[in-house]
C-alpha cells in the first residue's frame, strides 16, 4: 500500500521501481478475448501443446503452474481453457509497454519479457515523489495495453522486485528505503531473487534463513565463497542491494533454442526433424547477429533425463546444415531408442564473426545461399525458405522465451 505523504520526503537518495506484467501472456489472451475473463486458462505451446507455458490468476487458484502438463492441469481444474501461444503478439505488446515506460524515465533496465527497472532517482524534480512516478508508470501501462501490472517502490532492485510480488495482480506496494531493513528482517532469504536453493542451503548451513539473521554473519564468509556475488548478497539481505540498472543487453554467453515433441516419440526421423530444425534457427540467428560459434550443445530429454553430447565444428559457424549434421552424430552414436520428449540445440560459445573468412570454410561456401534465405525469412516470415526436411516439421508455434528483450540478440522469437 502506498504510505502517508508524511514518511515519504520529496526527494529519495534512491528511488527503483519495478513494473512486474501479472500473468503477462494469459492476460494478454483475455484482453483480445473477453468470453476467456474471468475463467482459468492456460497457454500452451499450440493447440498440439501439452505443457502449460502460464496460466491466469483463476486457472492458479486451482494449483496450476507453469511447466505442468496440460493433462495434470485438467485434472485439478476440469473448466480449464486451453490457449495457444501467440509469441509475435507478446513481443509487440512487450515492445509497446517498454517503449511507454521508456517514456517516463528513461533509466531503464528491460529485465524479461514482462518485468522492468525504473532508476527514477533522477526523475524527482520533473515528476515528484518516486510513489508519484510509479502511479505513472503503471497508468502509462494500462494506456498502452490494456493490461494489469504490479509495482514495487524501494530504494534498491532486490526490495522494489519483492515489494512488486507482494500483492497481485494489479498491486502497488512501497518500501521506503529507511523501512527495508525492517520490512525484510522476518522474510526467508530465498524469497528475494537472485537467492536460489543453492545459495539459500549454505545461508543455512551459517545459521542464517531469514534475512534479519544475515547481520550476525560476517561478509567475509560470502565474500570468501561467492566473490562479489557474496557481497551483494549480503546487502540485498538488508535492503541496501548495490546493484545498478543494466539498459545494456549484454553478450549472449549462448544461444539455443529447443521444442517439446509429443510424449515418448520414437521415431528416430522425426527427432532429426525436430533437431535439422532447431539447427537451422541457431544457425539463422547466429547469422542475424554477426556471430559464429564452434562448440554445440546437442541434447534430448527422456524419461530419465537430459542425454546428448557436446560436439565442435572444425571451425567457428553458423551454417544450419553444418549444425545439424553434428546433431545426427549425437543421436546417431548416443540415441537407444529410448522414447524422446524435447531436444535442445545450443550454441556454447557465440563470438562476433570475423570479416575475413578462411579459404575452404564452409560457411564460405554456404554463405550467399544463407544470405538469400535468411531475406526472403525476414521478408516473409521465419521458415518461408527452408530445407525440404523442415515441411514435416512441428505444426506448434515458437515460444518466446522469458529472457526476450525489444532490442539486441534477445530480440528472437
Amino acid at each position: 500500500m502506498e504510505p502517508p505523504a508524511q514518511s515519504c520526503p520529496y526527494r529519495w537518495p534512491r528511488a527503483i521501481v519495478l513494473v512486474d506484467m501479472n500473468a503477462f501472456f494469459a492476460s494478454v489472451e483475455q484482453r483480445d478475448y473477453p468470453e476467456l475473463r474471468g475463467r482459468p486458462i492456460a497457454v500452451t505451446n499450440g493447440v498440439e501443446g501439452t505443457t502449460i507455458i502460464t496460466s491466469s490468476y483463476e486457472a492458479r487458484a486451482f494449483g496450476i503452474r507453469t511447466g505442468m502438463r496440460l493433462k495434470e492441469a485438467r485434472r485439478l481444474c476440469p473448466g480449464l481453457v486451453q490457449r495457444p501461444t501467440r509469441p509475435q503478439v507478446y513481443a509487440a505488446v512487450s515492445t509497446a509497454i517498454m517503449e511507454a515506460l521508456r517514456g517516463v524515465c528513461p533509466d531503464m533496465e528491460i529485465f524479461s519479457v514482462d518485468e522492468a527497472f525504473l532508476d527514477v532517482t533522477g526523475c524527482q524534480r520533473l515528476h515528484g515523489t518516486p510513489v508519484r512516478i510509479a502511479r505513472l508508470a503503471q497508468r502509462r501501462v494500462w494506456e498502452v495495453s490494456g493490461l494489469h501490472c504490479s509495482v514495487g517502490v524501494s530504494g534498491d532492485k532486490t526490495t522494489a522486485k519483492f515489494a512488486a510480488k507482494l500483492h497481485k495482480p494489479n498491486g502497488f506496494t512501497v518500501i521506503p528505503p529507511w523501512e527495508a531493513r525492517a520490512r525484510l528482517a522476518d522474510v526467508p532469504t530465498t524469497e528475494l531473487s537472485g537467492i536460489a536453493d543453492g545459495i539459500g542451503a549454505f545461508l543455512a548451513s551459517h545459521g542464517v534463513q531469514r534475512c534479519g539473521e544475515m547481520q550476525r554473519l560476517p561478509i567475509s564468509v560470502l565474500a570468501g565463497r561467492f566473490g562479489n556475488l557474496g557481497r551483494r548478497i549480503w546487502l540485498m539481505c538488508q535492503g541496501e542491494d548495490p546493484d545498478g540498472l543494466h539498459p545494456e543487453v549484454a553478450p549472449p554467453k549462448s544461444i539455443g533454442h529447443g521444442k517439446v515433441m509429443p510424449p515418448g516419440t520414437r521415431e528416430r526421423e522425426v527427432i532429426l526433424t525436430y533437431l535439422l530444425h532447431m539447427s537451422e534457427k541457431v544457425g539463422a540467428r547466429l547469422r542475424r547477429h554477426q556471430m559464429v560459434a564452434q562448440r554445440f550443445l546437442i541434447g534430448w530429454k527422456c524419461e530419465h533425463g537430459w542425454a546428448g553430447d557436446k560436439l565442435r565444428l572444425p571451425v567457428p559457424g553458423d551454417d544450419g546444415r553444418a549444425i545439424f549434421r553434428l546433431a545426427r552424430f549425437a543421436l546417431e552414436s548416443h540415441w537407444r531408442g529410448e522414447p524422446v520428449n524435447q531436444i535442445q540445440v545450443t550454441a556454447l560459445d557465440p563470438r562476433p564473426a570475423h570479416q575475413q573468412l578462411e579459404l575452404f570454410d564452409e560457411n564460405n561456401y554456404h554463405a550467399e545461399g544463407n544470405r538469400v534465405m535468411d531475406e526472403v525469412n525476414q521478408r516473409y516470415g521465419s521458415f518461408t525458405l527452408a530445407p525440404a526436411r523442415l515441411l514435416q516439421r512441428s505444426a506448434m508455434p515458437d515460444v518466446i522465451a522469458p529472457a526476450w528483450k525489444p532490442s539486441g540478440h534477445r530480440k528472437t522469437v
